[in-house]
C-alpha cells in the first residue's frame, strides 16, 4: 500500500513539474505534427478527388448509354460514395461527429485516438463522394487527439492533456483556415455556447496553430493571405456598421431556419440510423439528387464559393435563395446518413449565397458587405464562434471589413443563444480539475461553471 502511494505521490509530483517552457516545446511539435498530417490528408484527399470527378468520368463517357445523359453520373457516384461510407463505419465503427468531440473535451478532456483509423478513413471516402462536409472535423479528430495522446504519455494532469488537446485541434484549424490566431480562437470557442471559457490554453494553442500553419504552407505551396477575391468595399461607414446590425439578424434568422431543417432530416434518419450501410447509401443518393438539379450544392463548398462571388449575381434572387435552401438540404443529409466531416465552410456557402441574393433585392448593400457579414452570421449562429469567425472570415476575405463583420457576428450571436446544432457545447464544469501548473500563480481562478443545461 505505501509503495502504491510513493508511486502515486511520484506521478503527482511529475504533473508538478510541467512548467511552461515544456508546454511551448509541446505544443510546437504538436503543431510540427498537426501540419504534417493536414498536408498528408491533404493531397491523399486532391488526388481522390481528381480520381472520382475528373479521370473516372471521362473514362467511362463513352459507355454511357444514349437514354442516360452523362449528368446522372452525380447521383450515380454520390450513390456509391455513400455505400462505401457504411461500409467503412460498419467495419471500423462510427468514430463520432464534433458534438461528441466538444463532449469528450469537457468531460474527460481528451480525445481518444483509437477512433483516427476509422475517422481518416471514413471522412476521406466522404468528402470524395461529394458529401456537403469539409476536412476540418477530421483533421481536429486526428490531431486532437494527438494531443491527448501525448498528454497520457507524458502522465500529466487532466487540465494539461485538455490543453494539449486543444494544441492538437488548434493545429489542424491553422492548417485549414490559413489564419493561425482565429484557428486558434475557434478551437477553444466552439465547446462554449456563451463565449470562450479555457482560457489558460489560449498561448500554446496559437503556437500550435502557427507551427501547423507554416509547415502545411511550405509543403502545398499553397499562398498566404486571402483566398476569396470579394468585389472591393469603399471606405465603411457608420451606415455600414448599422448595415452589419440588420444583416447580423437576418442571418440568425436563415440560421434557425437551417437548424430546423436539420433537426427534420435528423427525424427521418432515425427510423434507419441502425443500419448504416442503408443510412450512407441513401444519404449519398439524395446528396447527388439535389446536385444533380442544382450541382452548386456538391462538395464542401471552400471552391464554390468562388463561383458565387464571380457570377453569382448572373443568377438572380430566386435562385441565390434557392441554392441555400438546398445546400441546407444537402448539409443535413450529409451529417444524418453518417458522412463524416465538418460544415464550416458549407455554412460560408449558404450565407454567400443568402447575402448577395440581399445585395441584389437592396442595392444600398454592398455585395461584399452582404456576403461576408452573412457568412460570419450564419457560422457564428451554429457553432457558436463569435471572435474567430470574425478573424477568419476577415483574413479569408481579404478585406478590412472587421468591424463590420464583428458587429453581423455578435448580434447573431446573441439572437440565437438559446438554440445550438451542437447540443454537447456547455460551461466548463465546476468539477474541473486544478488549471495546469505554468498557470499556479496566475491571478486568474478557474472559471466555475453557470450553466451546465442542455440544449432545448
Amino acid at each position: 500500500m505505501s509503495h502504491a502511494k510513493t508511486t502515486d505521490d511520484h506521478d503527482q509530483h511529475r504533473q508538478l513539474n510541467f512548467n511552461h517552457t515544456q508546454l511551448v516545446l509541446c505544443a510546437a511539435a504538436i503543431g510540427i505534427f498537426g501540419g504534417l498530417v493536414a498536408t498528408i490528408y491533404y493531397f491523399v484527399l486532391e488526388t481522390m478527388m481528381d480520381q472520382v470527378w475528373h479521370v473516372l468520368p471521362e473514362l467511362i463517357e463513352p459507355y454511357f448509354p444514349p437514354w442516360l445523359p452523362t449528368n446522372n453520373y452525380v447521383w450515380i457516384a454520390t450513390t456509391i460514395g455513400g455505400v462505401a461510407v457504411g461500409i467503412a463505419i460498419y467495419l471500423l465503427g462510427c468514430p463520432g461527429e464534433m458534438a461528441q468531440v466538444v463532449d469528450r473535451i469537457h468531460q474527460p478532456g481528451k480525445i481518444d485516438i483509437s477512433k483516427t483509423p476509422a475517422m481518416v478513413i471514413a471522412s476521406l471516402l466522404a468528402i470524395t463522394a461529394g458529401g456537403s462536409a469539409g476536412p476540418e472535423a477530421p483533421l481536429v479528430q486526428v490531431n486532437g487527439s494527438f494531443g491527448s495522446w501525448l498528454g497520457d504519455r507524458l502522465k500529466l494532469s487532466i487540465g494539461s492533456v485538455r490543453v494539449l488537446t486543444f494544441c492538437g485541434m488548434s493545429a489542424a484549424l491553422g492548417a485549414f483556415f490559413g489564419a493561425p490566431i482565429g484557428a486558434a480562437l475557434f478551437a477553444l470557442e466552439i465547446p462554449h455556447r456563451r463565449g470562450l471559457e479555457y482560457y489558460e490554453a489560449i498561448a500554446p494553442a496559437v503556437i500550435s496553430a502557427i507551427f501547423s500553419f507554416a509547415i502545411f504552407r511550405i509543403s502545398t505551396g499553397i499562398t498566404i493571405g486571402g483566398i476569396y477575391h470579394f468585389e472591393s468595399v469603399p471606405s465603411l461607414t457608420p451606415m455600414n456598421l448599422l448595415e452589419g446590425l440588420l444583416l447580423g439578424i437576418v442571418g440568425a434568422a436563415i440560421a434557425v431556419l437551417f437548424i430546423y431543417i436539420f433537426r427534420a432530416v435528423g427525424y427521418l434518419f432515425q427510423f434507419i440510423e441502425h443500419d448504416q450501410i442503408l443510412s450512407a447509401t441513401l444519404g449519398g443518393l439524395a446528396i447527388g439528387l439535389i446536385a444533380l438539379f442544382l450541382p452548386q450544392t456538391l462538395f464542401f463548398s471552400e471552391a464554390q464559393i468562388h463561383d458565387v462571388i464571380e457570377t453569382g449575381m448572373t443568377l438572380g434572387v430566386s435562385m441565390l435563395l434557392l441554392i441555400a435552401v438546398a445546400k441546407m438540404l444537402a448539409i443535413s443529409f450529409t451529417l444524418h446518413s453518417g458522412f463524416l466531416g465538418g460544415f464550416i465552410f458549407p455554412l460560408f456557402f449558404i450565407g454567400a449565397n443568402v447575402g448577395l441574393a440581399i445585395a441584389l433585392a437592396v442595392p444600398q448593400i454592398h455585395p461584399t458587405v452582404g456576403m461576408i457579414c452573412l457568412m460570419a452570421a450564419m457560422n457564428v449562429a451554429v457553432t457558436k464562434t463569435p471572435i474567430s469567425s470574425s478573424i477568419i472570415l476577415s483574413v479569408l476575405s481579404d478585406t478590412a471589413m472587421l468591424p463590420v463583420i464583428v458587429i453581423a457576428s455578435f448580434v447573431s450571436f446573441l439572437l440565437t443563444a438559446q438554440i445550438a446544432m451542437i447540443s454537447t457545447q456547455r460551461s466548463r464544469g465546476s468539477d474541473e480539475q486544478a488549471i495546469p501548473v505554468w498557470l499556479h500563480n496566475s491571478t486568474v481562478d478557474t472559471i466555475s461553471a453557470v450553466d451546465n443545461e442542455g440544449i432545448g
